[in-house]
């Protein structure tokens, strides 16, 4: 049986949270976020401009795809880097670059304005941007095992959960600055600041791999190899997840507008999402707290429980405070599912494949939204 030598540049599990790390790696998952941003407001009107609105169910198709199989594979290239070069940044910084890259190149196609040339190189630079982001954003956050003890892994993705609520809670003042600084600008700044907060975020790393005496900690038995049972495991856990987001950002927010009007006063679906998020970020540091005194499994399998009778009702019922209640439970039960399920999910990952099975986890949570934006377009 072949042996596999384990570098000791990788970081050993402490007792304590390594805040700087993740920290960086928070802001580089800000990032990502304001990218997709970025991606979402103008992709719909660069092909209304350029006449490839045809291609618009090919690039939603193209765009569930890469985002289901790109991360596994990223996946497996962060687990290799691991083992040949002491940890998983290769990967990152490479897929970092590879977006930055794209990014300018639009930038640059916007500003010189080409005509035809630019028309069809669109739908390529397009689906390149979906790999380059896909590369890099499974590895990057598969780190938070790195700098976060197994018993505080809640903690910090309470953090993560916090940063991205708040994120798209401002989503509307993201998208106006987008708009005023116009598509050229946009790439530009996006490729600027995804490769800024990637720097920061390998630089912060490479200062906690470089310690004396930090390795990973050698497995136990049981823990060498993931099982069939755990992949399928991870995968589902990324698929509830995904559904509940899906949901709540695709379809609750017509639906709760007609809902709760009576006691909102005709407040729009958006407003009342960003206050579901804000609501989320708030709870978010209290629940870790619950869940790193109780099994993950079981809040993971309560939160999904509950996530799935409050939708229910929230679609079936018409009385105003009886929906209103419901997504207040599903609020709290989302939360609690967003802390418990990649650390669940790196739980369960065997030593030699954390960085795959925390791509499967994040393969699991894009077929849902692929699934509904695939429909949509058609």
């Amino acid at each position: 049986m072949e042996t596999v030598s384990i570098p000791k540049t990788e970081v050993r599990q402490s007792d304590a949270i390594h805040w700087k790390q993740l920290w960086s790696l928070a802001a580089l998952y800000a990032s990502i976020i304001i990218g997709w941003i970025a991606y979402q407001n103008y992709q719909p009107k660069l092909l209304i401009q350029f006449g490839f609105t045809d291609f618009a169910f090919f690039l939603a198709v193209s765009q569930a795809i890469i985002l289901v199989v790109t991360p596994p594979i990223a996946g497996k290239m962060g687990d290799r880097f691991r083992f040949e070069k002491g940890h998983r940044l290769p990967v990152i910084s490479s897929g970092i670059s590879f977006a930055a890259m794209v990014f300018m190149a639009v930038a640059f196609t916007l500003f010189s304005n080409p005509g035809e040339v630019f028309k069809w190189a669109l739908p390529v630079m397009i689906v390149l941007w979906l790999v380059a982001m896909s590369i890099f954003t499974s590895p990057a956050l598969s780190t938070v095992e790195l700098f976060t003890p197994i018993d505080k892994l809640p903690k910090a993705m309470a953090l993560l959960t916090i940063v991205a609520n708040l994120v798209y809670a401002i989503e509307p003042v993201i998208v106006d600055i987008i708009d005023f600084l116009g598509a050229p600008l946009t790439f530009v700044v996006g490729g600027v600041v995804t490769l800024a907060s990637g720097y920061a975020m390998k630089k912060n790393s490479l200062g906690l791999f470089k310690q004396t005496g930090n390795k990973e900690v050698a497995p136990n038995k049981n823990q060498e190899k993931t099982t069939a049972s755990s992949f399928a495991f991870i995968f589902l856990l990324g698929i509830i997840l995904g559904i509940g987001t899906t949901v709540m950002f695709n379809i609750f927010p017509d639906v709760l507008a007609t809902k709760l009007s009576s006691i909102l006063n005709n407040t729009s679906g958006k407003l009342i999402l960003v206050g579901m998020l804000i609501f989320s970020a708030i709870l978010s540091w209290p629940i870790s707290t619950y869940i790193n005194k109780y099994s993950m499994d079981n809040v993971f399998w309560t939160s999904a429980a509950l996530i799935a009778l409050s939708m229910g009702g929230i679609f079936l019922f018409d009385i105003s405070w009886v929906v209103l209640a419901l997504v207040v439970l599903f609020t709290v039960m989302m939360t609690a599912l967003s802390v418990s399920s990649l650390p669940l999910a790196i739980n369960r990952s065997g030593f030699y494949d954390k960085v795959f099975c925390v791509g499967i986890f994040f393969s699991g949570v894009a077929v849902p939204e692929g699934i509904f934006e695939s429909i949509q377009v058609w």
